[in-house]
């Protein structure tokens, strides 16, 4: 049987530093943290990256997701530098209104992810683009048009679940209207409920419908629903992918070491928010001090019950679901044979490309 505190580090996605594990990060492994996520500061070329996934597995002994941002465009952590297949912005793949080249772009996504050990990919970005001066979404979302960016969505994710790997429509309940970007600031948006039902909605049903197997908060207040807490800590906002989307899989937060959440609430108040809103799986990707007082404060918070024990055993559940996508350790030495196909390639050639900025989320 886990002990309490293995089943709340288990609720938890950690990053690091380097190319290699670190003994912090593996220090964080052995107290049972369910996922690691990947970030440019930790690939090197395909080879390394596969191996890096395989010690992380091998040092866990069990199920553990190795997570990702691989998007396409300006967010992509694994580019043809390092030998993979790399794709234009997901606006490029809206503009052709193409559901089965959308299918196939996720199912590319997910055949080089899997050959690399990554097991979820935080992707596709389901954000309706309907704010030209977004500073964190634009050409990462798929089109203007809500309906369009569900059927493609959809299309995307499950083409990548196709591949056996976990897909993450973020960020509920919408990013793309905002003027403001969650990495540096905390996003209001005063926009009434029938607005979202609307707009900011529509691709997350289309999501659920399709069965993705996780939903990533956003960092945003919607002050209609919650004139206080971003969606990520709010129990209103979050009974909306529940009960008006219908979505059953595993709600994932955003970073919460980001400034839109760390800036404005404190790691005491904001895990356990989380927590008790109704996200089952907390990423905290930077620092290992905060990882650790993290998990720390979700386990207070569950011995306190202020998190009730049939909220840990739901997140739990959840994230169980969630772990069954995690691979075995992945062959570097095999690994190039799935990246950068003929295929690969000719499905790229048909995509149209488009300017690439920067990436806000590095």
């Amino acid at each position: 049987m886990p002990t309490l505190d293995q089943e709340i580090a288990r609720l938890f996605v950690v990053g690091f530093q380097g190319t290699s594990p670190t003994p912090e990060v593996l220090e964080l492994v052995r107290r049972g943290v369910g996922g690691v996520i990947l970030f440019a500061r930790n690939v090197a070329d395909a080879e390394q990256v596969a191996a890096l996934s395989a010690a992380l597995k091998r040092a866990a002994g069990r199920p553990l997701l190795v997570s990702i941002d691989q998007e396409g465009g300006r967010v992509a952590r694994l580019r043809a530098p390092q030998g993979f297949t790399e794709l234009p912005p997901m606006r490029a793949v809206g503009q052709l209104g193409d559901e089965g080249l959308a299918f196939e772009v996720g199912a590319l996504l997910g055949r080089e992810l899997r050959a690399a050990g990554v097991d979820q990919d935080y992707a596709p970005v389901v954000d309706v683009d309907t704010n030209p001066a977004n500073p964190v979404i634009g050409d990462r979302s798929l089109s203007r048009d809500p309906a369009e960016v569900g059927r493609l969505g959809a299309a995307l994710a499950r083409g990548l679940q196709s591949a056996g790997v976990a897909a993450c429509a973020k960020h509920f309940p919408g990013h793309g209207d905002t003027s403001q970007d969650s990495h540096q600031d905390l996003p209001r948006l005063p926009h009434a409920l029938d607005r979202l039902e609307r707009v900011e909605l529509v691709p997350f049903r289309a999501l659920a419908r399709a069965g993705v197997a996780s939903v990533m908060t956003a960092h945003v207040v919607f002050e209609a629903l919650d004139p206080r807490l971003p969606a990520t800590l709010s129990a209103p906002v979050l009974r909306l992918l529940r009960e008006a989307c219908g979505y059953r899989g595993c709600v994932v937060s955003d970073d919460l070491e980001m400034k839109a959440v760390a800036e404005h609430f404190a790691l005491e108040e904001a895990v356990p928010a989380a927590l008790a809103a109704g996200v089952d799986q907390l990423l905290v990707c930077h620092t290992p001090e905060k990882q650790h007082r993290a998990i720390d404060l979700a386990r207070a918070a569950v011995e306190r019950g202020e998190v009730p024990g049939a909220r840990l055993a739901e997140a739990g559940a959840r994230v169980d679901r969630l772990l069954a996508w995690a691979g075995p350790p992945p062959d570097p030495a095999a690994v190039r044979r799935a990246l950068r196909t003929p295929e690969h390639l000719a499905l790229v050639g048909r995509i149209p490309p488009l300017a690439v900025g920067r990436d806000p989320t590095a």
